[in-house]
């Protein structure tokens, strides 16, 4: 079975090759380039492609696939929302996902963006850099005995929570469906918890139900000087009114690991180019806010779970097993 990964970093490599030995039966290629209605073309020849969260899979990407031979499409993520269903089911294609490899991974990173931009680690770091020691501008708060809202509490959800326990924070969430095993949470409705919650993170997925969930009206709901943190999806949260909230101070921090427009930027180096969009230029302003590229998932353990989820679902597919429970539907 041969496959062609898209979009490929020096981690995506280093990850793959580090297991590919024990499937043999596989053969992988890499390209750098992402995959797009030009670039699909590439696949012929090929069973499989590979592609990733912010990766081209739509009709017209698909279509090309289709017309190439290629019938599996592997997600080495868990978000298929850029992914056109109803085409690939018209082309044959089955698609598969990972959906789940390490919830701690992304969970640790949403904990670590909501400490930085507490303790305004950020301003610290660039101040000493210069030689500044003075301490204005840097005073945070205490998260112990403060109040935490976890929106979603699924895997990443869940495991955001336990963290936000270990900090000593009550933890209340909202989520249609409730976790059993969080038995020491308070689930609460939405609009009690962005109002209860000094620090809130978003753990669910993009839907048409979340989209923009967090908007004017929503965070006109929440407690002055809250901690709004996102390592989901950026659609999640509608930047122009999120940008109106910082600068009507209701914020104390925002910390985001995505956003909106976030492509074609996210993954590439572009400190050379002159961006289209105005929305990264517009957030890092904010001496309050903190964004990285969409980096929750990057950790060893993740990349490596990712790895053999991924090459897993080949083999099923390759051994006729296309309706595992990875499969997209």
């Amino acid at each position: 079975m041969n496959i062609l990964f898209y979009d490929t970093k020096k981690y995506d490599v280093d990850s793959f090759d580090a297991i590919k030995d024990q499937y043999p039966e596989l053969t992988i290629d890499y390209v750098k380039t992402d995959l797009s209605p030009r670039t699909a073309r590439l696949a012929k020849g090929y069973d499989a492609v590979c592609a990733f969260v912010s990766s081209d899979v739509s009709a017209p990407v698909l279509n090309v696939l289709g017309e190439a031979g290629v019938g599996l499409v592997l997600m080495r993520c868990a978000g298929f929302n850029n992914v056109d269903l109803a085409a690939a089911d018209s082309n044959g294609i089955v698609v598969m996902r990972v959906p789940g490899y390490s919830p701690e991974a992304v969970a640790e990173h949403a904990m670590a963006l909501a400490m930085a931009v507490n303790r305004r680690l950020h301003k610290s770091y660039i101040k000493v850099r210069e030689n500044n020691f003075s301490l204005v501008g840097l005073t945070g708060m205490n998260f112990y005995g403060k109040t935490a809202g976890i929106v979603g509490t699924g895997k990443i959800g869940a495991a955001m929570a336990r963290i936000c326990r270990g900090f000593g924070m009550n933890v209340i969430a909202y989520d249609m469906y409730r976790n059993p095993d969080l038995d020491f949470v308070t689930y609460v409705e939405l609009p009690e918890l962005l109002g209860s919650s000094d620090l809130i993170s978003l753990h669910c997925p993009l839907t048409d139900e979340t989209y923009h969930m967090i908007n004017e009206k929503t965070i006109s709901c929440m407690k002055d000087h809250v901690i709004l943190v996102n390592t989901s999806r950026g659609a999640l949260i509608k930047t122009d009114d999120l940008i109106a909230g910082i600068r009507s101070r209701k914020f104390f921090g925002i910390g985001l690991d995505v956003y909106e427009e976030e492509t074609p930027n996210v993954f590439e180096n572009r400190e050379d180019d002159i961006l289209e969009s105005s929305v990264t230029a517009r957030l890092l302003s904010f001496p309050n806010v903190i964004v990285t590229s969409h980096q929750g998932f990057l950790t060893e353990e993740a990349l490596e779970a990712i790895s053999r989820t991924t090459l897993d679902n080949a083999m099923d597919y390759e051994n006729g097993n296309i309706d595992n429970a990875n499969r997209v539907k």
